[in-house]
């Protein structure tokens, strides 16, 4: 993999799962996307779909109940989903790099048997807690805390936009808290992984979003709840350095949904451009439709090269970070681009929720947003130029 960047150079088995999920979304997941999006539900019957085929194992080791795949397979699964369905592509992508990674990355090995078998398997969900009310891009601006007192943690505090936090199948949310402060007066902030049945733990009622309505995303209150020492993850004070870590492989596997989406826009307006018509021709045969369609087309080429190129370096063992942003950067970008273009090639039909590319244009600009907006992008680059 690390040496091709060209889907058709891929090796078989990259080419067969793509092709697999490929063949899922479109036979099961895309039939449903529409219901699940109007009536803002979650799509249950999707996500255990998934987790027999064991998507959210994919890029774990067998030992721990993986697939024993790698982080490209997880992307490749990714883009096939994001084309029919953000939302439900977002749900493999939190479950996977901000439920289970930060686990298998940092966790003892008591967490990891713990923990791990049910997240990889998906018949269970966790989410990271990070987002604050006061502390988003600014995440170092954390003020939930969390006091040892008598062998345990006792945290107070709010998250917000927490994905994943508050399904049927959620079992645990790994926060960041202030845990005590440095000799130079700085926070030290760790994480510590709370099971959502723990008292004092509450999901408050689902956000009302204007995109992603199939993906679960609640702010969360943290009123003197109490859990072991023992669930700290990780090193005490490495917290939030870990944390950016996960972020930059989380920023890959986002990249790689945000083609989806914008290749999504695409195969629907090439498919539109074919059978609509206009002054007694197909629309595509009219140059001014067939360049901006060109265009989308080049678009998602460029994202999906930049994710390519970020997870070849990542699984090679190279830095990484400011491919990973700046496939962020591209690829979200493509993916609003293309779905206002796409919505302009539909017309009047581009504007009614039940078309594909009217979902696109909603569930699109949170990829602008999420997991470091395109500002945090483009100062990360900015800062590994040497600026």
């Amino acid at each position: 993999m690390t040496d091709t960047l060209s889907t058709g150079e891929l090796p078989d088995e990259y080419l067969q799962l793509a092709k697999t999920v490929r063949d899922f979304a479109q036979s099961v997941v895309a039939p449903v996307a529409a219901e699940h999006d109007a009536n803002h539900t979650f799509p249950y019957e999707v996500i255990a779909g998934m987790a027999d085929m064991g998507l959210f194992g994919l890029p774990f080791p067998e030992e721990v109940g993986g697939m024993g795949g790698d982080y490209f397979a997880l992307c490749l699964a990714l883009e096939e989903l994001g084309k029919v369905d953000q939302s439900v592509a977002v749900t493999l992508e939190a479950g996977v790099s901000l439920g289970a990674m930060p686990i298998f990355r940092f966790g003892t090995d008591a967490q990891r048997e713990e923990w791990l078998p049910m997240l990889t398997s998906g018949k269970a969900l966790g989410a990271f807690g990070l987002t604050e009310p006061g502390a988003g891009s600014d995440a170092g601006g954390t003020r939930t805390t969390a006091k040892a007192d008598s062998g345990e943690w006792i945290i107070n505090g709010n998250k917000q936009f927490i994905t994943n936090s508050g399904t049927d199948i959620t079992r645990l949310v790994t926060v960041t808290a202030v845990t005590g402060q440095r000799d130079n007066g700085a926070k030290e902030i760790s994480t510590i992984i709370v099971p959502t049945d723990t008292p004092g733990f509450t999901a408050e009622p689902a956000y009302n979003k204007v995109g992603w309505n199939a993906s679960d995303t609640h702010p969360l209150t943290f009123q003197d709840v109490r859990v072991p020492e023992e669930n700290l993850l990780g090193e005490r004070g490495r917290g939030y350095a870990n944390f950016l870590r996960i972020l930059d492989e989380g920023r890959i596997a986002l990249a790689a949904l945000s083609v989806g989406a914008a290749q999504g826009c695409v195969d629907e307006s090439v498919k539109y451009a074919k059978e609509r018509e206009a002054f007694g021709q197909a629309i595509g045969r009219n140059q001014a439709i067939a360049f901006k369609i060109a265009r989308m087309e080049v678009r998602a080429h460029v994202a999906r090269t930049a994710y390519y190129d970020a997870a070849a370096r990542m699984l090679a063992g190279k830095p990484f970070k400011k491919q990973a942003s700046i496939a962020k950067l591209v690829g979200s970008e493509a993916a609003m681009d293309n779905a206002r273009d796409a919505t302009q090639i539909f017309g009047g039909y581009g504007f009614m929720n039940e078309y594909s590319v009217a979902r696109h244009y909603r569930d699109s600009k949170i990829l602008e947003i999420g997991e470091g907006t395109t500002e945090v992008q483009l100062m990360l680059i900015a800062r590994e130029a040497g600026l």
